[in-house]
């Protein structure tokens, strides 16, 4: 019976009715319900939970732009084929230490060894346990500070950068940012770097950080800001064949 109860609780919290719990107890008393009645009203509260939830991930997948069609997903990425000493740290991200602990990741290597399917796959979990996650392109965030700049959009459109729990920002390296689009980058990275609760950044890059620098467009507060990026990130450098350094 107790089991009964503590499944209704949980399923009136997630459910966000807790206002009317008092009522609700009052109406199972009243009724002298049997163990069975009780069990079928608990059986209703956990579906009505599991379609709440599930709607929920459903919408967090649709706004996150990672494909939906064919996802990339960790059960997806054969990770008998990495080796090296980061082996146990990957086949540690489906636990989403990283995001509740507000680390950044980033995945170095040359094209063709996984960095974006396990920076989507990372994203597609986080949505799967309700944290809102955004994929994009670098050249796709170039153009949206740019035109953030053109428009008088900088504020709007850093605070919709920094909402998201998990911001994946795939292939660094593959443009240069204006010193505009630079100072709006960064202001996204410290303000991101301030932020409480579950919060990370994903990069991927076929350069080495150290190497960054010359795809933005400022003087030496720009390493200030790259420092703020990896000040407590992962980052999993791996080489060609599905070989981690």
């Amino acid at each position: 019976m107790n089991d009964v109860f503590s499944r209704l609780t949980a399923d009136i919290e997630s459910l966000k009715i807790s206002a009317y719990t008092n009522g609700l107890w009052d109406l199972l008393d009243s009724k002298a319900m049997s163990a069975d009645q009780l069990e079928a009203i608990a059986l209703v509260f956990d579906h009505l939970r599991f379609e709440k939830e599930e709607t929920i991930r459903n919408t967090l997948l649709k706004m996150s732009r990672l494909p939906l069609k064919e996802p990339k997903t960790f059960k997806g990425f054969d990770f008998s084929q990495v080796k090296g000493k980061q082996v146990e740290a990957l086949k540690n991200l489906p636990s989403l230490t990283a995001v509740n602990a507000g680390r950044n990741l980033a995945f170095i290597g040359p094209q063709g060894v996984g960095k974006t399917h396990l920076a989507m796959a990372y994203g597609r979990e986080c949505c799967l346990h309700g944290l809102k996650t955004y994929f994009m392109k670098a050249t796709e965030l170039n153009q949206r500070l740019t035109d953030a700049v053109k428009y008088g959009r900088e504020s709007s459109t850093i605070n919709g950068l920094v909402k998201p729990s998990c911001l994946i920002i795939d292939e660094i390296g593959r443009c240069v940012f204006n010193k505009e689009a630079t100072r709006m980058f960064f202001d996204m990275v410290d303000r991101r770097y301030n932020k409480e609760g579950p919060n990370t950044m994903i990069f991927t890059s076929n350069m080495s950080p150290n190497k960054w620098g010359e795809y933005f467009s400022e003087d030496s507060s720009l390493l200030c800001a790259l420092d703020r990026i990896f000040d407590d990130a992962t980052v999993f450098r791996k080489a060609s064949g599905n070989d981690s350094d």
